[in-house]
């Protein structure tokens, strides 16, 4: 199975091809027509009323959505008028003249429904009982075919029968298909991403929280009032870490979750975990992936620091950098093979590391290939995991429901931030 991030790319493409085929034939449309207008202000404007369409057509197969959406379809075609049905031949939206032949076409919407395949008729063959002329010459009925089903039709009425306003309005259902698979596919990915969150926390919370409740049980004789801080860090830590709603956070609050499991886990390792954070407080409000930067710290506590005779230093970075900020996770610890990073993508589902290619399937997921994590390792060396954050990314907003502040001082560069 295709990942959704290929899958998405692929279903872009087909619709940038789908746009370009209904944009040439109506070129030809307008020039076969002679308009009194240029063909240049012709495909601005059918430019135009794609991109409305498209973007009503992106919240799915509604009655709301039709009716936005075909008004822009009837003036991209020039016709009489352009319905959209449902699966079962409903009508959601009709819009233009001739709505009331819609009771002659019912066979018509139910074939090409049943046998997925386009159905013309002339108006000869409707059984009008119109008296006088009828604005309706011709029909054409295109299955709006999704994901292998039939999700609806599209009625194209036209006030003269050609060949070419045939070819267009199957262009154009497989237009407005394609607008509507990229939406299916967009909850298919919103579901990924749940999942992957969710896929996060069951590989974090065996490790974490059975190592801290042991911690906090050893202090609950020998340092009380320790131990009750400890607990309300971790009562804090995995009340943000197993919250249900939002995909996205803010670069504070996720540092302030850090900050959480790392004062739990410096009461394990004492002095052998040292921290340093780099953070310029400009950044501290992009926006980036719930939960994508406490498992590269844990991967740097349980497998760099953890494993090195007399630990060492933990260093956590985020700089400006124009339109991106530039965030990494060091530590000075025991390193490993390069090689060893060739099969990334898998890392989560190996066990070597807490879900960095989890991580790094999100970044590249949300914010484009681009967007992968960068690792920086060999033995003995230490590992460096970098991540880009763009500023403004689309449908990238923090969860507002949700948030919280740093409880130490504000952070400036070569703060640090817990001490032993």
């Amino acid at each position: 199975m295709c990942p959704v991030g290929d899958l998405l790319t692929e279903r872009a493409v087909l619709g940038v091809i789908a746009t370009l085929a209904v944009l040439g034939l109506f070129v030809m449309l307008c020039r076969a027509r002679r308009v009194s207008t240029s063909v240049e202000d012709a495909v601005m404007d059918m430019l135009d009323r794609m991109s409305r369409a498209s973007s009503d057509l992106r919240a799915g197969l509604t009655e709301e959505a039709a009716n936005k959406a075909t008004p822009h379809l009837r003036e991209m075609l020039r016709c009489v008028a352009v319905a959209i049905t449902d699966e079962e031949g409903t009508v959601l939206s009709w819009d233009g003249g001739a709505n009331d032949h819609y009771e002659y076409l019912r066979d018509t919407v139910a074939r090409a429904i049943n046998n997925c395949h386009k159905e013309h008729v002339d108006h000869r063959k409707l059984g009008c009982e119109l008296q006088g002329p009828c604005s309706l010459h011709s029909v054409v009925v295109v299955p709006l075919v999704v994901e292998g089903d039939v999700a609806g039709t599209l009625i194209v009425v036209s006030g003269v029968a050609s060949k070419r306003q045939i070819r267009m309005a199957e262009e154009t259902a497989r237009f407005v298909s394609t607008q509507l698979e990229l939406e299916v596919v967009q909850k298919q990915r919103q579901a990924l991403a749940q999942a992957e969150v969710k896929a996060l926390r069951a590989q974090i919370s065996p490790h974490f929280v059975y190592n801290a409740l042991n911690t906090i049980s050893s202090l609950i004789r020998t340092d009380p009032a320790h131990a009750r801080e400890l607990l309300q860090e971790f009562a804090e830590f995995t009340r943000y870490s197993f919250r249900t709603d939002g995909l996205f956070t803010t670069l504070a609050d996720e540092l302030t979750n850090i900050h959480r499991y790392l004062t739990i886990e410096q009461a394990r390792y004492g002095s052998r975990l040292n921290v340093r954070l780099r953070i310029a407080p400009e950044v501290l409000q992009v926006v980036l992936p719930f939960l994508v930067l406490q498992p590269l710290v844990e991967n740097a506590v349980r497998h760099g620091l953890a494993k090195k005779p007399g630990g060492g230093m933990l260093t956590i970075t985020a700089e400006d950098n124009g339109s991106e900020a530039l965030i990494s996770v060091e530590d000075d610890g025991v390193g490993m093979d390069p090689d060893r990073l060739d099969d990334i993508k898998d890392a989560h589902q190996t066990g070597a590391h807490v879900g960095i290619g989890n991580i790094n399937d999100r970044m590249r997921t949300v914010f484009g290939v681009e967007y992968a994590l960068v690792v920086e390792t060999a033995p003995d060396a230490g590992t460096k995991v970098i991540l880009k954050v763009p500023k403004f990314a689309r449908n990238v907003l923090p969860n507002l429901n949700i948030g919280s502040q740093m409880t130490d001082e504000p952070m400036t560069n070569e703060q640090p931030a817990i001490r032993a």
